[in-house]
């Protein structure tokens, strides 16, 4: 699955490669240390492990820890204490926050005011603040920007980072629109799905784009294989939601 060459003449097709534009990686360190906070969206393909795994070959390595409930909310967390404990009771380099889709605008308000509950917490355990934005439904399409800006503001509200995984998929379907990103349910991802989120992760966590996606990769204990026309747009989609 090696397709360096061809994805960075891609990339670079679409001023996407590298040093072009670089993200400004959340933390410069030789570990990073990443805590997941969240629900389903979170732990369904396990997605802190393909982050970690993504960063195998690279020379920062990526420890992750999750704390996720089904149907969790912030508030959730908040209210039940582990994920307050977890940040708490290790060295975290910064912590990934995330809840549902938050689209409607009274769940906008929650998602922003939770991610201002969690901020002190978080700053004070010397982390940074994240937030993984996801995506709605497939039912309910037109959402996505909806859910992106709502990410975006709960981000900007504490000066934290946004890694827009929901955003990332809206321009791999611009390329493919059959990829098949979300699972047989229509909300949670596909192994596809999450792996495009992590693709996204990474890049926030490290400030770079990986140009192919590697050998070992496993998601669900199995190995992942990704054609070599949809590896590509998967690449680009993580690069430029930077963008």
């Amino acid at each position: 699955m090696r397709i360096s060459s061809y994805v960075c003449l891609a990339l670079l097709a679409v001023g996407a490669c590298s040093t072009s534009a670089p993200v400004t990686p959340t933390v410069q360190k030789e570990t990073l240390r990443v805590l997941f906070i969240g629900n389903s969206l979170t732990y369904t393909n396990d997605l802190p492990d393909i982050v970690a795994q993504l960063a195998a070959d690279d020379t920062v390595p990526i420890i992750t820890g999750s704390v996720a409930y089904p149907n969790y909310s912030l508030d959730d967390h908040l209210a039940q204490g582990d994920a307050v404990q977890r940040i708490q009771s290790a060295r975290w380099d910064v912590v990934v926050l995330q809840q549902g889709p938050s689209a409607l605008p009274e769940s906008r308000v929650a998602l922003v005011a939770a991610t201002r509950d969690f901020a002190p917490i978080i700053h004070d355990a010397n982390a940074k603040v994240a937030l993984f934005g996801v995506w709605p439904s497939s039912d309910r399409m037109s959402a996505f920007d909806s859910v992106t800006a709502s990410y975006r503001n709960a981000a900007d509200a504490v000066g934290g980072e946004l890694y827009p995984a929901g955003l990332a998929w809206t321009y791999a379907w611009e390329r493919n629109p059959a990829l098949p990103l979300f699972g047989p349910d229509g909300f949670h991802p596909s192994p596809m799905g999450s792996l495009l989120a992590a693709l996204v992760i990474y890049r926030g966590l490290t400030g770079h784009a990986l140009l192919d996606i590697p050998d070992h990769l496993r998601i669900n204990g199995e190995p992942v294989s990704i054609n070599d026309t949809d590896a590509p747009i998967l690449l680009q989609a993580a690069a430029r939601a930077y963008y």
